[in-house]
C-alpha cells in the first residue's frame, strides 16, 4: 500500500488551482458512449478513477487517451453493451453505463456496482427510473441485464429521493427516447448541471438541469463534441479546509464559490475569514476553530463529500460540534482512525458528537476512502509530531497531485509509493 507521511504544524499560505470535478468527468466519459466520433474533454484531472472509468470504456469499445488534461474519447460505430465485474466492482459511477448502453443498443449486461464501502447505496430507483422508460431488467447470478423491446419511450419519473446517479442515468438514456421525459424531485448537483450542459452540447435537448424538475425532448441521434468539465468543488473545499485547520492563508482558484455556498458559510461561522470572487475564495484560518453543528444534504445543502474534511477541523475546534449524515450511512468508518489522532468523537446511528481537543498527536492511522483519506491528512497537518496515512492509493482516486499541491502550500508532507 502507498502511504503518505506528514509532520504536523505548518500554517499553509499560498495559491492553489483545481482542475475538473471528478464526478462530473466520469459521467460524460459514461455519456460520450451516446454518439460515435471523437469527444473531447477538457480540465480533466489524472486521477486513478479516471483511468478506471477509461478501462470501462476500452472495455465498451471506445478509445480514450489523457494528455495535458484534455481527454479524447474515441467511439466507434459499433460498441458492446457490457461492462465487466472487475472494473464495475472497483467504482461505483460505472453502473451510470446503464443508461447509454440501453439507449445506443437496446440491451445491457452489469455486474452491481462496487466503489468505496459508504454502506448500503442500493441502485433501485435507477432501475424502476429506467423500467418506467420501457426496459426490463432481470438480476442473473450478481450481473443486471436489461433489454429493450421496442425502443426507449419516454416517460414522467418521480423519484423518491433526489438521487444523482438514478438522476443521471435516467437522463442518459431519456435523450435518446422517443417522446418527452420529466424528472421530478431531480438531483440538482452542480456535476449533473454540467452533464447536462455536454448533452446539448452532443445535441440534445435537455431543460431544468440544476432544478428539481428537468424536461428530455428525446432526439434520434447525437453527435460528438467538446466540453469543458466544471470545476471540482470538493477539491476546492478540502484545501479551503486545510488553510482553516492549519491556521493558514490559502487562496484556492480556478473553482466556483457558489457551489460551496454552505460549506464556506459553516468555514465563516467556525472563525474563518472568507472572501470570494468569481473564480476564487480566499480562506485565513483561525487559530483554533469554533464548534460548528451542520447536516449533509443532497446540493444544495452541505455536501457528504466534504463531511469528513469538515469533522476533521471541528476535532479542535474550542466546544463541542453535532453533526448529522444524511446521506451515507457508513460515512463514519474513518472515526476511529481519527480517533487515534487524539480526537475525541461519538457516533450514534447517523449523528457523530464532537468534543473538541487542544491538540491532535501524530500516529500511523490507514485511509478507508477517497474523502477519509484527505480528512486524516488534513489531521495529521494539524497534529503534532510525526503521522503516516497509510492506504493512500484511496487519496490518488479524487485528487490529482494532492501531495505536491499540499508541499507547495507549505506542508511537511512526502508521499511513499
Amino acid at each position: 500500500m502507498a502511504e503518505i507521511v506528514v509532520t504536523g504544524g505548518n500554517a499553509l499560505a499560498g495559491n492553489v488551482s483545481v482542475l475538473g470535478a471528478k464526478n462530473a468527468v466520469l459521467k460524460q466519459q459514461v455519456a460520450a458512449l451516446l454518439a460515435p466520433g471523437k469527444h473531447m474533454l477538457e480540465n480533466v484531472p489524472h486521477i486513478a478513477d479516471v483511468e478506471l472509468m477509461s478501462e470501462v470504456l476500452s472495455f465498451v469499445g471506445a478509445t480514450c487517451e489523457l494528455e495535458d488534461h484534455t481527454l479524447v474519447i474515441d467511439v466507434p460505430d459499433d460498441i458492446t453493451p457490457e461492462a465487466p465485474l472487475d472494473l464495475v466492482r472497483q467504482m461505483r459511477a460505472s453502473i451510470l453505463v446503464l443508461g447509454p448502453l440501453l439507449a445506443r443498443c437496446g440491451q445491457v449486461r452489469v455486474a452491481l456496482p462496487g466503489g468505496d464501502d459508504l454502506g448500503a447505496r442500493p441502485i433501485d430507483m435507477h432501475i424502476e427510473g429506467l423500467r418506467q422508460l420501457g426496459v426490463d431488467f432481470e438480476l442473473r447470478h450478481g450481473v443486471l441485464e436489461g433489454h429493450v423491446a421496442d425502443g426507449l419511450v419516454g416517460a414522467e419519473v418521480h423519484l423518491d429521493f433526489p438521487s444523482v446517479g438514478a438522476t443521471e442515468n435516467i437522463l442518459l438514456a431519456a435523450v435518446l427516447a422517443r417522446g418527452e421525459t420529466v424528472i421530478e424531485n431531480a438531483a440538482r448537483e452542480p456535476e449533473l448541471e454540467d452533464l447536462a450542459v455536454f448533452l446539448n452540447a452532443m445535441g440534445a435537448n435537455i431543460s431544468g438541469a440544476g432544478t428539481s424538475t428537468i424536461r428530455v425532448l428525446g432526439v434520434p441521434t447525437l453527435n460528438a463534441a467538446t466540453h469543458r468539465v466544471v470545476p471540482d468543488r470538493i477539491e476546492a473545499g478540502t484545501y479551503a479546509v486545510a488553510a482553516a485547520i492549519t491556521a493558514g492563508e490559502v487562496v484556492v482558484s480556478g473553482c466556483v464559490p457558489d457551489h460551496l455556498r454552505m460549506e464556506l458559510r459553516k468555514l465563516q461561522d467556525a472563525g474563518c475569514r472568507v472572501e470570494a470572487g468569481e473564480d476564487w475564495v480566499r480562506v485565513l484560518g483561525p487559530k483554533r476553530p469554533n464548534a460548528v453543528n451542520f447536516a449533509t444534504l443532497p446540493f444544495p445543502g452541505f455536501a457528504t463529500d466534504l463531511h469528513p474534511q469538515v469533522v476533521a477541523l471541528l476535532a479542535v475546534a474550542d466546544g463541542t460540534s453535532v453533526i448529522t449524515e444524511n446521506v451515507y450511512e457508513a460515512r463514519f468508518k474513518y472515526i476511529g482512525e481519527l480517533a487515534r489522532l487524539g480526537a475525541d468523537i461519538s457516533t450514534d446511528w447517523q449523528h457523530a458528537v464532537i468534543r473538541g481537543v487542544p491538540f491532535l498527536s501524530g500516529c500511523p492511522v490507514m485511509a478507508p476512502d477517497i474523502r477519509a483519506g484527505a480528512a486524516l491528512i488534513l489531521a495529521a497537518l494539524r497534529a503534532e509530531g510525526y503521522s503516516t496515512i497509510s492506504a493512500a492509493e484511496h487519496v490518488d482516486r479524487g485528487y490529482e497531485g494532492f501531495v505536491d499541491k499540499l508541499a507547495a502550500l507549505g506542508a511537511d508532507i512526502e508521499y511513499h509509493a
